[in-house]
Order: structure tokens, then sequence, then C-alpha cells
């Protein structure tokens, strides 16, 4: 081992203007590779984050305006959802379906306390709406079923709303008068882009005056695992509704969907193609450097060559000779490299650090490093180092010990 050392420190002394530049190239292809890697993981951990305080496999509809004339309407009609497009929806569209839950609004009505109002007005709301909107409960709890089945008087508010109409008091136990009506706050919590005062859904269709209108309907899919079967479901759906509420399958500006699901899956392949591209970026640039060692390792077997003919003419098995020769490829290779890989750590480091002070704001989360990533690169570099040493120590094998000896 002392041996081989010292062998790789002379080749690195006899061609140090070569070696630097074929170092610098290798451990820039490693720093870039390990660079990229951490910011794609960080946008891969920010869209699971986003979709991981979700539901991702609902589809929300919202009824839109007809643009065509159909079986006598006139087009630019509303299409206005009700409570009735929920058992139509189940009943007709089973297979792909678990759960159908509709949201009521009332976007003029004043919540009050004793202290401050909002004029958010409310929203009436199921159990799952947490999840169907990404809300982190800070304080409390959110609406549940026996809340819908009761139709009890209680709301959820943002906790800066809170703020609001209680100031520094516990905001959970407390009275709001929501259209002349008294409510207990029994939970708070925080969203980046909600406000929303969130009642049970049944409390708000009772005090909806008789209406059956519904502002959206958000359809929980099941059994469905591809994007062509989510389309198909979502293709179900507003076929189903256009039976409902007369109006053309193809008339796309009737409802609004968001398919959530289907926004999963895209940008979930979106994720894996950028992760693929940042290897294949990566191992590009790293190419060179490699090559360059390459280069290397034939000087050296050429300057070498006598030295290869003794060795082989005392009795050397080729195998020993190729086994150095490779060993030595790999030591610049993972020398070089490790430099870049230590470099890019601390760049990777200090992105992060740029990341979590700008807040949840950004699109990247913990764009760093961890031990997977760089075991994965570690082992890049020995097979690439291999390679790289590969073809000189086969040329090595073809010198004959006689002609090497006469070499000076």
């Amino acid at each position: 081992m002392f041996d081989l050392a010292s062998e790789i420190m002379a080749t690195l002394r006899n061609n140090k203007l070569r070696t630097a530049l074929t170092g610098f190239a290798v451990s820039w292809g490693i720093f870039l590779l390990i660079v990229l890697l951490s910011v794609s993981r960080g946008l891969v951990n920010g869209m699971e984050s986003m979709f991981g305080q979700r539901d991702t496999e609902t589809v929300s509809i919202r009824g839109g305006y007809a643009q065509k004339a159909y079986k006598g309407l006139k087009e630019n009609r509303r299409v206005q959802l009700r409570d009735g497009d929920i058992a139509v929806l189940e009943s007709q569209n089973a297979n792909v379906l678990s759960e159908v839950i509709a949201q009521i609004s009332n976007d003029t009505a004043k919540v009050t306390s004793s202290k401050d109002y909002l004029t958010d007005g409310y929203r009436g709301v199921y159990p799952s709406e947490v999840r169907n909107s990404g809300l982190d409960m800070t304080k409390g709890r959110f609406i549940n079923q026996n809340d819908i089945n009761q139709r009890r008087r209680v709301v959820v508010v943002n906790e800066e709303s809170a703020k609001t109409l209680f100031g520094d008091k516990d905001p959970i136990g407390q009275l709001v008068k929501i259209s002349d009506l008294s409510f207990t706050v029994v939970g708070t919590y925080k969203q980046e882009w909600r406000r929303d005062v969130y009642i049970p859904y049944s409390t708000a269709r009772a005090m909806s005056g008789g209406s059956d209108k519904v502002n959206n309907i958000t359809v929980k899919l099941s059994g469905v695992k591809t994007l062509e079967e989510s389309e198909n479901a979502e293709k179900g759906f507003r076929s189903t509704l256009g039976r409902q509420h007369t109006f053309a399958e193809d008339d796309n500006g009737s409802l609004w969907i968001w398919n959530r699901f289907s926004d999963y899956l895209t940008t979930s392949t979106a994720m894996g193609a950028i992760g693929m591209a940042v290897w294949i970026i990566g191992l590009l640039t790293m190419l060179s450097g490699i090559v360059g060692v390459s280069n290397i390792m034939f000087v050296s077997v050429r300057e070498r060559t006598h030295e290869i003919g003794v060795r082989r003419a005392i009795g050397a098995k080729p195998r020993s000779i190729l086994r150095q020769i490779i060993l030595e490829s790999v030591a610049i290779t993972t020398l070089f490299g490790y430099v870049g890989i230590v470099l890019g750590m601390l760049v990777s480091e200090g992105i992060g650090m740029l990341v979590a002070a700008g807040g949840d704001r950004s699109p990247l989360k913990d764009p760093t490093v961890d031990i997977a990533i760089a075991i994965q690169v570690t082992v890049v570099l020995i097979i690439a180092g291999a390679f790289a040493g590969l073809f000189p120590a086969m040329k090595s094998l073809k010198i004959k010990p006689v002609e090497a000896l006469r070499d000076e």
C-alpha cells in the first residue's frame, strides 16, 4: 500500500500541469453534480411537502358558464351546482370515487367578537376540507363529523384572524357572532394563502334560507392509479353533470375542474425527469475529467514501459500490473473527486441556509446532500476511475518484456 501511494505521488509530480488541469475537470464535474443533485432534491422535497399536506387524489368541480347552445338552451348561461349533484355523481361514478362532498359560502357575512370583526364571510365544509386545503392546525381541532350530524355552531379561524378578534387571549372556547348567531371557536389554523372562516356544512346549509346551491363539489378518487384513468374519471364527472344540467360534454367552459391527482402525477413525472437530467448533465460534465485521467494513465504507462518490462521479465503476473494501474486511476479520480464533493456539499449547505431564511415561499425545501447521495457519487467515482484506468492498463499488458527492456 505504501509503494502504491508512492507511485501515485510520483505520477502526480511527473505530470504536474496536466494532473492539475485534469484534477480540476474532475472536481468541477463532481461539484456541479453535487450542487445540481442538491437543488433537484430540494425541488422534490418542496413538491412532497406541498402535496403531503393535501389529499392529492381529489377532483374539485365548480360551476361555470355553458359556452355552447345545447338542446334549445342558449349559450353563456350559468351552470349552478346543487346538493342533488352529490347523489348523482355518487350513483353514476361509484367505480372511481369513494366520497363526494360539497362546500357553500357566504362572502358578505360578518364575523364579530367583543373586540373586533372580520369581513371574510364563512364557508360551510366537511371534515376532509382540512386536507383538501392543506390547513395546518395550530390550536384545537377542525370540524368533525359530530359537528355535521348535530349542526353545531362551531367555527375554525385563521390564527391571524384570531388575533384580530381576541388579541392575546386564547381563542379556543371564545364566542363570535355570525349572522346574529353565536358560534364557539374550536380551532385555529395557519395557511399562507387562506384566511377563511370554516363552519360545519350542515350548519351553513341551515343558514342558507332553503337554498340548495353549492359553490364547489370535491370528489375523492378511488382505484385510480394512472394519468389516463384520472383523465377518464374527470370526463365521467363532466358527462354526468352535463346530463344533469343539460350542457354539451365537450363544453369545457361549463365546469371549472381542478384535477389534483393528474397534477400530482404530472409533477411527479417531471421531478423524475429532472432528477435523471441532473445525473446525465453531471456525468457528462465529469466525463471530460475522466478522459483526462485516462490520458494521464496512458502517459504513465508510456513512461514506465521499461519498468513494466522488467517486472514482466522477473515474473510479475499480468493481473498484478493491471490491478496497479487501475488502482492508481481510481485513487487519482477519487482524490480530486472528493475535493468536488466537499465543495459541492458546502455550497448545498449554503443554499439550504438561504432557503431556510426565505421561509415557506421558496419552492425548494431542505436542498442538502444526504449520505445516500454521497454514497452514490462515491460509487460513480470508483467506477469512473476504474474505467479511466482500464484502457491504459490493457495497453500495458500488450508490452512485450524484450521490447520493453530495449526501451530507454
